[in-house]
């Protein structure tokens, strides 16, 4: 039997992928007009696919079409951010409780670890968000509900958009820290409602940092 030959990825995905990465690193400022005619040039492509990446990035929440004005780079007001936190409270601390109630010991041993990572990066808030991400994602994993999964990382790259400011608070990587130690000590205990409930001031706090 012949090997299938897979196609490539899509150019439109892949410029997506350069365009929000240009936007999490702020080259794109929120609130800044997307100039399709100069992207168009720098990147050596057609306006077609760099429409339809850019069709990517407002269905992610990244990008927000203006009639007749074009692409801009979405700016999140308080009540964007109050209500992404809302669901991203509600949903990742529902995986807490899952985790704590059937997570297998090596997969609690796998989130001490990126909690030990985490404890290890305080000094370089990049490398630090990088590692809570992971860690939150690999909690969201072992729960096991690929919905919420979705769900979850739309909205965290929505919470990526004001992610300078909840981090450059005086203090709050510790808190931070701290606050991943006390979800980390639920789940060792195999206590769902702790595990609910720190992972619910864990997001009531950094929204009030991101404020």
């Amino acid at each position: 039997m012949s090997a299938v030959s897979l196609a490539p990825r899509a150019l439109y995905e892949e410029v997506a992928e350069l365009l929000r990465q240009r936007i999490f690193r702020r080259e794109l400022e929120p609130g800044s007009w997307i100039d399709e005619v100069k992207l168009s040039q720098e990147y050596g492509i057609s306006r077609t696919p760099l429409r339809e990446a850019l069709k990517v990035l407002a269905a992610e929440g990244l990008v927000t079409m203006k009639v007749r004005r074009g692409a801009y780079v979405t700016e999140v007001s308080d009540t964007d951010l109050e209500e992404v936190y809302h669901l991203l409270s509600l949903l990742e601390s529902d995986a807490a409780g899952v985790v704590a109630a059937r997570a297998t010991p090596a997969e609690l041993r796998e989130l001490q670890a990126l909690h030990a990572e985490l404890a290890a990066a305080v000094t370089d808030r990049d490398r630090f968000f990088a590692i809570n991400e992971r860690f939150h994602m690999r909690l969201l994993d072992i729960a096991g509900n690929r919905w919420r999964n979705q769900m979850v990382a739309d909205l965290r790259k929505v919470m990526k958009l004001n992610r300078h400011n909840s981090l450059l608070k005086t203090g709050r990587i510790e808190e931070s820290l701290a606050e991943h130690a006390a979800v980390m000590e639920a789940l060792a205990r195999r206590d769902a409602d702790a595990a609910v409930a720190r992972m619910r001031e864990h997001f009531a706090n950094g929204l009030e940092a991101a404020a």
